[in-house]
């Protein structure tokens, strides 16, 4: 072989001044820009901008200010929480960085793979990973695995002249290629760009939501097309339609927004202390909602670490001797694997001359060697085989059968127990391995012992799979290895009844076949890549929730596919660049945390978008009510402002008292057997009350029974004079009725939590007792200090009510009790169910 003299460093460094480096984006998946662009723009941030922008343009400039800082806030917090994850995984790609041997200035040297330049000349062998595209131009022939790019297993012969892609690894073979496609123009990264596409998936829940609140925005505009027409017919001056359009805007929950954030960026920071690196900020409440959990076996069920089990003898030669064969047969192949790194720590022996050589390769799974006679040779010459027992089975010598006896029951009662059985066959005869073509070959074989070896699991993922399995979670296990040996070891990872099929099987089956297989089966074994992916999806196009684990490239199909993508940390780096979670130190054992975590996510959300939507929605209606009977709007801009103490703090304090517990309750039939009763008795009392201190107040005034200190304050809260100003009568009622109104919304909010955890049988009635007190102190301790604040005069001149007198809320608290018991005996009654027409 030729030895090429290579580029000079002055080359080097001019090509690489010049643009043509192998300088690539390396880090983990999106750049910092798309992380901040994603976050920026999500579908919750865009309705917040344009109720913003239309606050803005109605002159409610302090309404539109908070509307883009939560905007911001949710945009920022779900940035800093991705950025973070980003850095973390970038780092651990550093460590697994790969080097290459490149000739410069006529000697080889190691550099990293963003180190070369056009026109470097590189050296490749066995084991290597070409990391640019090239031309082999000395050596070789070269047999390249191609199918990380291709997917296509056989391997592929390379001869000088021929191209040598990126993301190939060459299997057998020493040779010199020069580089010429690097950096973003190599075949590797073109695919890698492709593959990068990020397409964001919404968990059920937040699917949900997303449908609550465009309801909830559809009928705002709704309501706005109708009063700008009831405007225009009845001569509403401008600034009484800018005011009901901010109400309007304001009944879209945009805090449901900020709290969801907030509640995604402290489960991924707890999660991150248990061991799991959050990607996409919903990933831990995404887990909540999995109900198939597929697996690949080595690497991510198993450790990739194996042992040697043992060598069963199948004919008369010592099981010392055989052992002696089988350590210099492992001691002297070109490239080493897993497999034989676990037979050469378990068995003695030296390398010796090779003759002619066949790599193991995934396509054939065998590997073979020749030697020649030599004294003191303990392999005696000839070819001997290494590899799968169903792959050897049509090379073996018909004669054979007699000596050795049958030996498939012997395999199959290995990998029944969960080992990884191979056959060790010989010919002593033969001393090539490849025929006229160039191409590998075997001769007649005759078996000489079965190896055996073992499988490590995971660390906790016996454990884990149990708490999913208990939860009703369907488990399965999608491999590349013979389905009965996945099956024994998914029987010690706590499988109680493997159902398996093979790769092969699906290939011959239509689609309605496949469909069933996936529906019953749970050990997939010899699968490809594609059928990965072709299982998941199948499994999605059912109604399925999945969530893939993988570790290699051979995942990052199934994985993208899936709802819910989870890596290994030591995985490839293509893997834990599509996962939504990467498990740190390859550990299941965060992921029950995780899910345990993910529960009390969507718990706390549930029961802030019941608060949040429910208080919203009971806008909508009383102000329907209202205006049905022929009353002034009943609500200001500034007395929106009292939910965000009366609804906004409760509803976030409950994503963070929230607990993982099992509620069998979806948010979208809860929200018509809880939040529609609950928004339907509040406007028929809200209505009554704003109708009543409507009526009393504007009676009161014109018979002037009202008190003289009232009717003072009055003048001075509407700057309007009692007997001077024709509107002050209606004013001055109507100041009244939305104070009332708006301190009986905001307090039957913050009861709704009562109800939502009761703390007393006597609210219980939509969930059972609740032993958590947090939530029923904080609604007691709120309800004092709103009350408090509001009779202070600042205070209620800041949020457009009258400071309320102790005797208004001796009135209040008779209506309370009156909503309480009503709401009490609708819940118990169950008369959210008969609207819902069925159990969902």
């Amino acid at each position: 072989m030729e030895f090429p003299q290579g580029l000079t460093q002055a080359e080097v460094l001019t090509r690489r001044g010049d643009g043509r480096g192998n300088q690539v984006s390396g880090g983990s998946g999106r750049t910092y820009g798309e992380i901040t662009r994603a976050n920026l723009f999500s579908y919750f941030n865009i309705i917040l901008f344009s109720v913003g922008a239309i606050l803005a343009v109605l002159g409610q400039l302090n309404d539109a200010f908070i509307t883009a800082v939560v905007g911001f806030a949710n945009a920022l917090i779900s940035t800093i929480q991705e950025i973070r994850a980003k850095r973390q995984l970038d780092q651990i790609a550093v460590v697994a960085r790969p080097t290459v041997t490149v000739v410069r200035d006529g000697h080889e040297q190691e550099v990293g793979a963003v180190d070369l330049v056009q026109g470097d000349i590189v050296r490749l062998r066995a084991g290597d990973q070409a990391v640019v595209d090239g031309r082999l131009i000395s050596g070789g022939p070269l047999e390249m695995d191609e199918s990380l790019l291709t997917g296509e297993s056989d391997l592929i012969r390379k001869h000088e002249g021929d191209e040598i892609f990126s993301g190939s690894f060459c299997v057998t073979g020493d040779g010199f290629f020069e580089a010429l496609k690097v950096g973003q123009e190599s075949f590797a990264n073109q695919l890698t760009a492709a593959a990068r596409i990020f397409e964001p998936v919404q968990t059920p829940l937040q699917k949900s939501v997303n449908y609550v609140v465009q309801l909830l925005l559809l009928l705002a505009v709704l309501m706005g097309l109708i009063f700008y027409v009831a405007g225009f017919i009845q001569d509403y001056s401008f600034l009484k339609n800018v005011k009901a359009t901010a109400v309007l805007i304001g009944l879209v929950p945009y805090g449901l927004f900020l709290t969801i954030a907030v509640a995604y960026a402290l489960g991924s920071v707890t999660i991150a202390k248990k061991g799991a690196l959050v990607q996409q900020s919903n990933a831990v409440e995404s887990l909540n909602s999995v109900d198939v959990l597929c697996m690949d076996k080595t690497g991510t069920l198993t450790s990739g670490r194996m042992t040697l089990d043992g060598i069963k003898p199948l004919g008369d030669r010592p099981q010392a001797e055989i052992a002696a064969a089988l350590g210099a047969f492992v001691r002297s192949a070109s490239a080493t694997n897993t497999t034989s790194k676990a037979i050469l720590d378990g068995t003695d022996g030296q390398s010796i001359d090779l003759i002619d050589e066949v790599p193991f390769s995934s396509a054939r799974k065998w590997s073979a060697l020749a030697f020649g006679q030599q004294a003191g040779n303990p392999v005696h010459g000839g070819v001997y085989v290494l590899g799968a027992v169903e792959m050897l089975a049509p090379y073996l010598a018909s004669e054979a059968d007699g000596s050795t006896g049958d030996f498939s029951t012997a395999a199959a009662a290995l990998a029944e127990a969960g080992l990884r059985v191979l056959l060790f066959a010989h010919n002593p005869e033969a001393n090539t391995l490849h025929d006229a073509n160039g191409d590998p070959a075997l001769p007649p074989l005759t078996p000489l012992a079965l190896v055996s070896l073992s499988d490590e699991l995971r660390p906790q993922a016996k454990e884990t799979l149990r708490a999913f399995a208990e939860l009703g979670v369907d488990l399965k296990i999608i491999s590349g290895d013979n389905p009965h040996t996945v099956a024994a070891l998914a029987k010690q990872a706590g499988f109680h009844d493997p159902r398996l099929i093979s790769g092969a099987e699906l290939a011959s089956m239509s689609k309605t076949e496949v469909d069933k297989a996936v529906k019953e089966v749970n050990i997939f074994g010899r699968v490809t890549p594609d059928q990965k992916q072709a299982l998941v999806n199948a499994l999605i196009e059912q109604g399925h929730y999945v969530a893939m684990i993988g570790d290699g490239v051979n995942d990052v199909l199934s994985m993208k596919k899936a709802n819910l993508g989870i890596a290994m940390q030591s995985g490839s780096n293509a893997a834990r660049n599509v996962a939504d979670m990467v498990l740190l130190g390859d550990s299941y054992a965060a992921l029950v945390p995780a899910l345990s975590e993910g529960k009390r996510i969507a718990n706390g959300i549930a029961d802030a978008t019941y608060l949040l939507v429910g208080r919203g929605l009971a806008y909508a209606l009383i102000i329907i009510g209202v205006m049905m009977v022929g009353l002034s709007f009943p609500f200001e801009p500034s007395q929106l402002g009292l939910t965000t103490f009366s609804v906004g703090l409760p509803a976030f304090m409950l994503t963070i008292f929230a607990l993982p517990e099992e509620r069998n309750e979806s948010l979208l039939s809860s929200m018509v057997r809880f939040v529609l009763p609950f928004t339907i008795w509040t406007m028929l009392l809200g209505v009554g009350i704003y109708a009543f201190y409507h009526f009393r107040i504007s009676e009161s005034i014109t018979t002037m029974e009202i008190p003289l200190r009232a009717l003072a304050r009055f003048e001075e809260v509407t700057g309007l004079t009692a007997g001077v100003d024709a509107e002050f009568t209606d004013v001055a009622a109507t100041l009244i009725a939305q104070t009332t109104l708006s301190n009986f919304v905001s307090i039957v909010t913050m009861l709704l939590v009562l109800f939502l955890h009761p703390p007393l049988p006597f609210f219980t009635g939509w969930r059972p007792l609740s032993h958590d007190r947090r939530p029923a102190i904080m609604t007691v301790v709120l309800i004092i200090v709103f009350m408090g604040a509001l009779s202070l005069r600042p205070v209620a001149d800041y949020f457009g009510v009258v400071a309320t007198p102790v005797q208004m809320y001796v009135t209040l608290g008779g209506m309370l009790l009156v909503w309480t018991l009503g709401f009490r005996f609708i819940l118990r009654s169950h008369w959210g169910d008969s609207l819902l027409f069925s159990d969902a």
